[in-house]
């Protein structure tokens, strides 16, 4: 009999749900200020889990979320390509 595996969840902050890790795109901020897409889910520093959905991006853009919970500035690029990244998925 195989064990269940468990599966890690992360918590949107967005909208506050917890998911699967996996359909959870994380946004970094490094030592140094720097905020990026951390697609691997390995690179060190503060992050903050989002769901891939364009509305939770949006909303997060819209409200600073993002901002808050990294405590940086977060680059319009940031935000263009997580979108970029949700359609690229979408598609798949």
């Amino acid at each position: 009999m195989a064990t269940q595996r468990k599966v890690p969840l992360r918590k949107c902050v967005v909208t506050g749900e917890s998911l699967p890790k996996k359909s959870m795109i994380r946004v970094v901020r490094s030592k140094e200020g720097e905020v990026s897409v951390d697609v691997t889910g390995k690179k060190s520093g503060r992050g903050a889990y989002i769901s891939k959905s364009e509305e939770a991006v949006e909303t997060a853009r819209k409200k600073n979320i993002l901002e808050r919970h990294l405590e940086a500035k977060i680059p319009e690029e940031v935000y263009d390509e997580l979108i970029k990244l949700i359609r690229r998925e979408s598609i798949l």
